[in-house]
């Protein structure tokens, strides 16, 4: 429940620390006093929409925050457990600047409005004043009926599962159309694929060809130059090996003190016919060893010009052809499995389809059975409310289409007088007697919430005397079972609270300031008797409401 409300520089709230507690809480003051800006300032750490207006005036910001005991709320320590955040308390906080930005914190990590409204969801429930105006809507009946009903998990997973088959069936459909599409790709891609099949070029083939290419295409002229120079080293005729031999034969003929003289020359002599030996053998065996193979450098030629006719085809380089095969052959494989994938998307939507229906059948058994039990709570109700002789009925129906919410429509229908047939809220109700049939509705919606904090702002308008007497009877056992504040301008219900909060407007120079404050015995009856008789208090007036607050405490059966 909502233990603490901490509000600054909030609309004309300067600063103010509220703390609550369960049961059931009156809050009153005058018009214009300030009630709305409560309701207002838990309204935004709940996540409603912030308004730089709301700033009070020559202020940068306002700050609000809201604290909440949530040992008994499962549903809320799961929701914080889920995002790591610590779940033994519950801190809300919000901060409006002046420029209309504001920030959200959740136990003291920075949180989106989203998550204030989600989390706040399972924290209070508000029924605002205009709460009979939501009744005239269809969707606000099925809501109820299925929080009643208490089969919101079942509703939830409907709805999931309603998404999922709308999902696959729009895929279907768009698969179904791209059929024609897909099959001028799929002809394409399979030609692509077997023309490349066909070349068959493995991963480094093309530099190995490249390669045998530049070999095979010099190996004549590699023959013929080697063949050349090994002639010009060793030829009987002229080669550098006769003439080197002829050169030192003539140079050792010399006498010997010339040969002396000519020792260092005669030893390069001598060495460079090792060298021309040895160069002449080298090249004997480059030329033996090179053979001409016309045929080969021609096949060679002619699967380099299918790459490279390929490549240009594609626009690739010849080298990216391998993966660009495993590129289509991957397509092609996804491509040919479209007929299954349609086959198999046909068998999903048609599961999902069954799938709904059976808990769209399950749920909407549910309803008509729960209906028949709301109609009747809030029959009962309508009777404490001095509307005995009115019928109410929850019709549940068929729905023309299939939706999220199931296959049902719900209409909540009432008769005001004996002998006339039930009909919409909306064509029967008057503004008092729709007043009546909203709270008789609250009540049994809230009885069967598992949410026990409950704010009711002045559901109790178009109802007085002996009526309003018995609406602050009702809210009061609500409150008993867990907690209910009540915003009133009615002295017979704040007279039943447990506890009663007075909302009043201060001028303090050029200032306006809110005061709250939670009054004791002596402040109630005052504030009743105002509530009673306006302004001018008189003994008889404070007798009465002495009178009123008395008779309202005592336990009622």
């Amino acid at each position: 429940m909502l233990t603490e409300l901490a509000i600054r520089d909030f609309a004309i709230v300067d600063h103010l620390e509220l703390e609550l507690a369960g049961g059931m809480t009156a809050i009153t003051g005058e018009t214009g006093a300030g009630k709305s800006i409560l309701l207002g300032a838990l309204g935004l750490c709940l996540g409603e929409r912030a308004d730089a207006a709301s700033v009070r005036h020559g202020r940068d910001r306002a700050d609000l925050s809201a604290r909440f005991d949530i040992a008994d709320l499962p549903q809320a320590r799961a929701w914080l457990a889920a995002r790591e955040l610590p779940d033994d308390d519950c801190l809300l906080r919000r901060v409006v600047s002046a420029s209309g930005r504001s920030k959200a914190w959740i136990n003291g990590q920075p949180a989106t409005v989203a998550d204030l409204r989600a989390l706040g969801e399972h924290l209070i429930e508000v029924h605002g004043q205009h709460a009979h105006q939501q009744l005239l809507r269809e969707e606000t009946h099925l809501r109820l009926l299925d929080d009643f009903a208490g089969h919101r998990e079942a509703v939830a997973e409907m709805a999931v599962t309603f998404r999922a088959w709308q999902a696959a069936r729009r895929r279907l459909k768009r698969l179904a159309e791209d059929g024609d599409e897909l099959n001028a790709r799929r002809q394409l891609v399979r030609y692509q694929v077997e023309e490349l099949d066909q070349l068959g070029l493995a991963e480094g083939e093309l530099k190995t060809l490249e390669e045998e290419q530049e070999e095979l295409a010099h190996a004549e002229e590699r023959l013929r130059e080697t063949q050349f120079a090994s002639e010009c080293c060793d030829n009987d005729e002229g080669g550098a090996i006769s003439l080197l031999t002829q050169a030192i034969g003539r140079l050792e003929a010399l006498p010997g003190c010339e040969r002396g003289r000519l020792g260092e020359a005669l030893a390069m002599l001598g060495e460079a016919r090792i060298q021309v030996e040895e160069a002449a053998r080298e090249l004997s065996h480059l030329a033996a060893d090179t053979e001409l193979d016309p045929e080969r450098l021609a096949w060679v030629d002619e699967r380099l010009g299918d790459v490279h006719r390929l490549a240009r085809k594609h626009h690739v380089m010849p080298e990216e052809l391998p993966a660009l095969h495993q590129r289509l052959q991957a397509e092609l494989a996804t491509l040919e499995e479209g007929d299954q994938d349609l086959d198999t998307l046909s068998a999903e939507v048609e599961a999902l389809r069954e799938a709904w229906k059976r808990l769209a059948r399950e749920v909407g058994e549910a309803r008509r059975q729960a209906a028949g039990r709301f109609g009747e709570a809030v029959q009962e109700q309508l009777a404490f409310l001095a509307m005995g002789k009115a019928r109410f009925e929850v019709e549940v129906s068929e729905r023309e289409a299939p939706a999220a919410e199931g296959l049902d429509a719900v209409r909540f229908l009432i008769s005001a007088n004996p002998g006339q047939p039930a009909r919409p809220l909306a064509k029967v109700a008057s503004g008092g007697e729709l007043s009546r049939i909203s709270l008789a509705i609250q009540v049994v919606a809230a009885r069967h919430s598992t949410i026990p904090s409950l704010v009711f702002d002045e559901v109790d308008v178009g109802v007085s005397g002996a009526t309003a007497e018995i609406v602050g009877q009702l809210l009061r056992r609500l409150g008993e079972q867990g907690q209910v504040m009540t915003v009133t301008h009615l002295p017979q219900v704040a007279a039943q609270a447990h506890r009663h909060l007075h909302i009043e407007k201060q001028a303090e120079g050029d200032t306006t300031l809110t005061r709250m404050a939670l009054l004791d015995e002596a402040g109630r009856v005052g504030e009743l008797a105002r509530m009673l008789g306006g302004v001018n208090l008189s003994d008889r007036t404070l007798a009465h409401a002495r009178e009123m607050l008395d008779a309202s405490q005592r336990p009622h059966h």
